[in-house]
C-alpha cells in the first residue's frame, strides 16, 4: 500500500479532515466505485465523499471494506437529499445511509441542498451530531444569506460548506466570507466539471509544465494552496494516483494569481439560489 504525503485542516469542532478527497458523484453503483475508492484508499487516500443521491453508499463502503483501511483511519462523508428534507426525513435518512455504507458513523454528514424547509433538517443534523454518530455537521450549496439565516437559529456553526470552486468558477467571495465565520470550504467540481473546458486551457499546462505536473495537477495544488478542501473524482486508477501527487511542488504567488485569473464567474452547477430538483 503506498502512503501518500497528505495534509489536513482542522474543522471547527476539533475535527481533522484530509484536505483531498476522492468525489464519486456520477460513479456508478457496483464494480466501478468499489475498485475506484479501493484504489484511493490504496494510493494514500483517506477521505471518500459521497451522497445518497450518488445512489453508491453501498459501492462506497465495500471499496472501504476491501481496502483494509482500519475505519477509524478515514474521512467519509454523505449527503441529506432534498426530497427527504421536504419529507423531514433528515434523521430516517441519516440512519438509511449509514447502513447502506454499513457504518455506525460518518465523519461528516451535510444538507445537500438550501432545499425548503432545511432548517428543520439542520435541527436533524444538530440531533445527530450531538448523538455522536456524525463526528461534524455541516450544509452545501449555502450562499451567504442562508448562512446568515442558520447562524441566527442554530447552536452549531456548520463545519464545512462544501460548494462549487475552480479556477473558472473561484467563488472566492463566498470562500472568503467562510473563513471569515471559521467555516471550511470543500470544493466541488474542482477541475472545472463534466463538459467543462478548464483542463484544456494552454496556459494552465504551461504553469504545470515548470513544476514538472499536469493541468490537472496544477489545479489541485491552487486548491491546496487556497485553504480549500479539494474533491476530484475519477475511476481511472492513473488519474487517482496523479491526483494525489501534488505535495512536492508549491506554486509561486505570480502562478497562483494567474490561475485565479481564469476565473469567467460562470457556474457549472446549478445555481443555489434557483434549482428545480
Amino acid at each position: 500500500m503506498v502512503m501518500a504525503i497528505q495534509s489536513t485542516i482542522t474543522l471547527n469542532n476539533g475535527t481533522v479532515i484530509p484536505q483531498i478527497g476522492l468525489g464519486v458523484f456520477r460513479t456508478p453503483d457496483g464494480d466501478t466505485t468499489v475498485n475506484a475508492v479501493q484504489t484511493a484508499l490504496e494510493n494514500g487516500y483517506r477521505h471518500i465523499d459521497t451522497a445518497m443521491i450518488y445512489r453508491n453508499e453501498t459501492s462506497v463502503g465495500e471499496g472501504i471494506r476491501r481496502s483494509g483501511v482500519p475505519r477509524g483511519d478515514l474521512f467519509v462523508t454523505t449527503k441529506l437529499w432534498n426530497d427527504d428534507i421536504r419529507a423531514h426525513r433528515g434523521k430516517e435518512a441519516f440512519q438509511e445511509s449509514l447502513d447502506r455504507l454499513g457504518m455506525d458513523y460518518v465523519d461528516l454528514y451535510l444538507i445537500h441542498w438550501p432545499a425548503d424547509v432545511w432548517q428543520q433538517a439542520w435541527d436533524d443534523l444538530q440531533e445527530i451530531y450531538a448523538s455522536g454518530r456524525a463526528k461534524a455537521i455541516g450544509v452545501s450549496n449555502f450562499q451567504p444569506h442562508h448562512l446568515a439565516d442558520l447562524l441566527k437559529n442554530s447552536d452549531v456553526t456548520p463545519a464545512v460548506d462544501q460548494i462549487e470552486s475552480s479556477p473558472q468558477f473561484t467563488n472566492q467571495p463566498l470562500v472568503d466570507e467562510l473563513s471569515a465565520k471559521g467555516i471550511a470550504t470543500e470544493a466541488y467540481s474542482p477541475l472545472g466539471g463534466t463538459g467543462g473546458d478548464l483542463l484544456a486551457i494552454p496556459e494552465l499546462a504551461e504553469i504545470g509544465a515548470k513544476y514538472g505536473k499536469s493541468a490537472a495537477q496544477t489545479v489541485i495544488r491552487w486548491h491546496i494552496q487556497r485553504g480549500v478542501v479539494v474533491l476530484p473524482k475519477s475511476t481511472h486508477a492513473d488519474r487517482i494516483r496523479q491526483n494525489i501527487d501534488v505535495f512536492d511542488f508549491v506554486l509561486s504567488d505570480d502562478d497562483m494569481a494567474a490561475i485565479s485569473a481564469m476565473d469567467t464567474g460562470k457556474r457549472n452547477s446549478a445555481d443555489p439560489d434557483n434549482f428545480d430538483f
